[in-house]
């Protein structure tokens, strides 16, 4: 091997190895330091009397099981009941969903042609009065003063879009999705303390009716709706007490599943939105996106660069870093295959960790082999 090759690839180890940690670890850390003494919209509620007339949309697709708990859940929120509107899109459900929300004493029940989650809250958008448009999933429960603090955002006139906190429950199983959730929302905390958040999620969130954007499908809100904002001149925040409650999928094959098929979809919002493109946006916004998400899609394909490269330069002699670096990324490959037979806590880690990255190329294989569905099913093992 020549000196310009072994220099062509120590410079693509460490250019992969530094992106991966950046993206990882050093992005949060930066993140943190530059937020310090912001103020998130935290612990803020609306006053009694001073609420705003809100729509609450949950579109909903064979959710029989749930529907009812759902509206019950809406109607048990610390809101004026005059000021809140609840309606239930049923996108094509061929079960018992409608007639449940109606019998749960939803305001309004669409039944609707199957036309995928984003056609579904349009829908609800168009049936709504309120002068805010809340959204939630069928099997995501609010905390009875979740709508208080969400709407509390919007108090700033800077503010189109706030989401709450998804607390996923999971009382056995061998999914590791909480560790990593706990830290995306803290990391979300301080992109909303700095800036606004890069993404948000389904289960609790809002925007003001005059800031709704009807994307075309498959593009949905949690990552599309705040980047779009941001680049019309608006804020989007993160309200982390706020919270609403939902099942999580019980194992890390399960969440392999789930996000394979969550991020084939974002490959396509990848190709038809504007996400990916920096005009339009702030600065310091355009290096957070760059840097918690594109970098963070780019992951499998950088380790697998990083993999690849100290393969090559170990095998050369005197490479003792790039072959204890080999040897931790084969550690966590071992690790990752004895997590599905000893269910040890770091092994699971590993397992989580490898199986979730897989997915990300994965979900690109399904986008480029197969296309992006419009509509969506429940994740097993959720309810």
């Amino acid at each position: 091997m020549s000196e310009g090759v072994q220099a062509c690839l120590r410079g693509l180890f460490w250019l992969s190895t530094a992106l991966l940690a950046w993206t990882q670890v050093g992005y949060g850390v930066v993140l943190a330091l530059l937020a310090r003494g912001r103020d998130p919209v935290q612990g803020r509620c609306v006053e009694p009397g001073a609420e705003p007339s809100v729509s609450l949309i949950v579109a909903a697709y064979r959710e029989q099981d749930v529907i009812a708990e759902k509206v019950a859940n809406a109607l048990a929120l610390d809101w004026p009941r005059e000021r809140l509107e609840i309606i239930v899109a049923v996108d094509g459900s061929a079960d018992d969903t409608a007639q449940g929300a109606r019998a749960a004493g939803a305001d309004v029940v669409l039944e609707l042609p199957r036309g995928g989650k984003m056609r579904a809250q349009d829908a609800g958008v168009r049936a709504a009065r309120g002068e805010l448009l809340a959204f939630s999933d069928a099997n995501a429960m609010w905390d009875a003063k979740a709508l208080r603090l969400l709407a509390a955002a919007f108090e700033d006139p800077d503010v189109a879009y706030a989401c709450g906190q998804a607390r996923f429950v999971n009382d056995a199983g061998t999914n590791q999705e909480g560790l990593y959730w706990r830290y995306e929302l803290w990391m979300r905390a301080h992109e909303s303390a700095l800036s606004s958040v890069t993404a948000g999620n389904g289960a609790i969130y809002a925007v003001r009716r005059e800031d709704y954007i009807a994307f075309d499908p498959p593009m949905g809100h949690d990552l599309a709706l705040p980047a779009e904002l941001v680049k019309r001149g608006r804020r989007a925040v993160y309200a982390p007490d706020a919270c609403a409650t939902e099942r999580m999928v019980p194992s890390i094959e399960g969440e392999w599943r789930r996000k394979r098929r969550m991020m084939s979809r974002v490959w396509r919002i990848l190709q038809i939105s504007r996400l990916a493109d920096p005009r339009g946006y702030p600065l310091r916004y355009a290096a957070m996106i760059g840097s918690h998400r594109m970098l963070r899609y780019a992951s499998p394909f950088l380790h697998i660069l990083a993999l690849l490269t100290s393969l090559a330069l170990a095998r050369r002699p005197g490479r003792r870093l790039h072959r204890a670096a080999l040897a931790a990324q084969l550690a966590i490959l071992a690790g990752a295959a004895a997590g599905d037979r000893v269910p040890l806590r770091p092994l699971l880690v590993a397992r989580y960790y490898v199986l979730t990255t897989a997915s990300i190329a994965a979900g690109l294989y399904d986008h480029r082999r197969h296309g992006t569905p419009e509509g969506w099913e429940p994740a097993q093992g959720t309810r």
